[in-house]
């Protein structure tokens, strides 16, 4: 395992000092084609169910649980074609160190799945890193950050990995952030994205297991949202269709990077 692993930093470090760096123009296009590419995928992903299952568990110094939260939510449609959330189940919340704040619930719906739009451009910083290969997927890194925040709202900070031929975001890193009032921590989080259809790379799976710094005690947690079962809205009709004709093939999907 560890000359695997040996194999795989080294073969990453080749590739990155010999694959050419984007100039400052180009790396400005690539920024506009994979907000624009992200647009398109926000757009795609409301006409798709899913189910998510997110899990909040607070450790002891052994890494043994003390207390967890945690919910499955199916994102469905009425028969009249209305997109809704709908709880699937919701245990009692033994949590008892910590206690999940707006914030967090925020950052679960809209930052971990963090998606940079051509909208959302003009309210972050982002600068280009390098080049980057994850698995078997060459990749841009860009970091990214808030120009400012506002009350309310939550921002992502940290860093995305777009593939280069896609153009879209396979991996995210970083944390929520927001203007708070008190004593809230927020821990850095990892997401991983797969491609789905052939086309879109979509949120599977995010991890984050970090130890939270509060004013009076420090607070090990571990946090995992899964997004499974992705299916496109009224897709049987389109499926049969496709089926239908022989020369309709699907694209070869990329595999997606590795999760810890």
């Amino acid at each position: 395992m560890r000359f695997v692993l040996t194999f795989l930093l080294l073969s990453g470090s080749v590739f990155a000092a010999t694959a050419a760096d984007p100039d400052p123009s180009q790396v400005d296009e690539i920024i506009a084609k994979f907000a624009a590419k992200e647009a398109a995928f926000a757009q795609a992903r409301t006409n798709y169910t899913y189910r998510q299952t997110a899990r909040v568990m607070t450790l002891d110094d052994s890494g043994n649980s003390t207390g967890k939260w945690e919910e499955v939510t199916d994102i469905v449609f009425t028969p009249s074609g209305q997109r809704i959330e709908k709880v699937a189940y919701a245990p009692p919340n033994t949590l008892t160190a910590i206690s999940l704040d707006p914030g967090d619930m925020q950052d679960l719906r809209e930052v971990q799945p963090f998606v940079l739009t051509t909208a959302e451009l003009p309210k972050y910083y982002i600068r280009y890193l390098g080049r980057e290969q994850l698995d078997e997927i060459s990749c841009y890194a860009f970091a990214v950050k808030p120009k400012k925040l506002e009350s309310g709202k939550r921002y992502f900070t940290g860093e995305v990995w777009v593939d280069d031929r896609d153009m879209q975001i396979v991996k995210s890193y970083g944390r929520g952030v927001g203007i708070t009032h008190g004593d809230y921590q927020y821990a850095k989080f990892e997401t991983y994205r797969e491609q789905i259809d052939g086309k879109y790379w979509f949120p599977t799976y995010t991890i984050s297991n970090a130890t939270l710094h509060f004013k009076e005690n420090d607070q090990r947690i571990k946090e995992t949202v899964k997004y499974e079962d992705y299916k496109q809205f009224k897709s049987d009709i389109k499926i049969k269709y496709d089926t239908d004709d022989p020369a309709k093939t699907a694209e070869p999907t990329q595999p997606p990077p590795k999760k810890p």
